[in-house]
């Protein structure tokens, strides 16, 4: 799995940026970087921020997860809360769990969200695809 560009991006929710999380310079692998999953990239500063964001690339210069594109996740679902970073690849929804916290998103709060999503997707021919740690699982619809 490698995260890749989303072009010019969907709109941001407005009030959600990412603080201090950096997830998304953690869980993917990053192709350009040669950096594997779950490990951080050598641009990522402690406490969050890119060292080179002047001139990243278009992969993180058009990255943004879905908490923060999709206006009617909750709270919960922030990275920082929930441990986990959602993106959309056409009818795939892919979640990424930090390997530490490799079960939360089995908890009702989020699977129950998961399971819809899935149904949702399913007729699209999409799934919900999820990697903690070393386990990869896929929601059933």
């Amino acid at each position: 799995m490698t995260l890749s560009g989303q072009g010019q991006g969907p709109a941001l929710v407005p009030g959600r940026d990412c603080g201090s999380c950096s997830l998304c310079c953690i869980l993917p692998d990053i192709a350009e970087f040669d950096k594997p999953a779950n490990e951080p990239c050598r641009h990522c500063l402690v406490g969050g921020g890119c060292e080179a964001y002047d001139v990243r690339p278009s992969t993180c210069r058009d990255f943004f997860c879905l908490w923060r594109t999709d206006a009617t996740l909750g709270d919960e679902w922030e990275p920082s809360v929930s441990r986990m970073m959602m993106y959309a690849q056409g009818p795939q929804l892919t979640v990424l769990v930090e390997p530490e916290a490799a079960a939360i998103w089995r908890e009702a709060r989020y699977l129950d969200w998961l399971e819809k999503r899935a149904r949702v997707l399913k007729p699209q021919g999409g799934y919900v695809v999820v990697y903690a740690g070393e386990e990869v699982s896929v929601v059933k619809a």
